[in-house]
């Protein structure tokens, strides 16, 4: 009996498709956006030392050559999670991030939260689950105009009752499963979502301010995590990133797909 050397058809198929290297936002970039600004002096964490370059003024500055390191890295991991089909949450509850996350989130086609984090969303996510699923219905029901069919008292209330929902639960009208992994631009802040993803084992991916303990992220880029212009960037790179690895993952299924047809 004959035995190929060769390697299956899929595995051919796939090494075939090579993904494009990511673009990463360059020190000038980053200089002009405002990564560099960190916080007060008095402020800081003693575990951002390794990413600060100076202090002046009483604030410190981001080392931003560590910072674009950094942002690689985590970028390509990101890319690779998305490639592997994992769900990223992204989250914030930092006003002036709100939108920016939203938008990101939106554009890479994730989940997200930008109002306030839903206790429970890691560790109870099966009533998590429960509420977006009554949320799904009642929108399809006034889509459909089956709320007509109730008083104009109930459809005052029931209209009151989506109107709540779509504020917190719009961004996770999708979601089936408990995320794989939660993004948060603003760290510091997110510290309910910190705890969960603890409990729960779920990697975090984060922007650490120096204000910030980077220890307790799994995957960090030091940064200014304050700025919209900051945040913006930042953001958008981890975004990019997921819209690459999601491009991956779609293309490996059709790949996969066609070999075993055309074995």
């Amino acid at each position: 009996m004959h035995f190929s050397s060769s390697q299956p058809s899929w595995v051919v198929a796939i090494k075939r498709l090579k993904g494009k290297n990511m673009k990463i936002p360059s020190i000038l970039e980053m200089l002009q956006s405002g990564v560099h600004f960190g916080h007060q002096v008095s402020r800081w964490h003693p575990k951002m030392k390794p990413f600060i370059f100076t202090e002046r003024n009483g604030v410190h500055v981001i080392d931003l050559e560590k910072t674009q390191v950094k942002l690689k890295e985590v970028a390509e991991i990101v890319k690779k999670m998305a490639a592997e089909g994992k769900i990223i949450l992204f989250a914030t509850t930092k006003p002036q991030a709100k939108e920016i996350v939203r938008q990101a989130a939106v554009s890479c086609s994730m989940p997200y939260l930008v109002e306030r984090w839903l206790g429970g969303m890691l560790t109870n996510f099966v009533e998590i689950k429960k509420l977006i699923k009554k949320y799904n219905i009642l929108k399809q029901e006034k889509e459909s105009g089956e709320l007509e069919k109730y008083t104009k008292k109930e459809q005052l209330e029931f209209t009151k009752q989506l109107e709540r929902m779509e504020r917190y639960l719009c961004g996770l009208s999708n979601l089936e499963k408990m995320p794989d992994v939660v993004f948060l631009p603003s760290f510091q802040k997110e510290k309910t979502a910190v705890l969960e993803a603890d409990r729960m084992q779920v990697p975090v991916v984060a922007i650490c301010d120096t204000n910030a303990n980077p220890v307790k992220a799994d995957y960090f880029i030091p940064g200014n995590d304050d700025a919209v212009n900051s945040i913006k960037l930042l953001v958008n790179v981890i975004a990019e990133a997921v819209k690459e690895g999601k491009e991956e993952f779609e293309k490996n299924k059709v790949a996969i797909a066609s070999a075993v047809v055309v074995k």
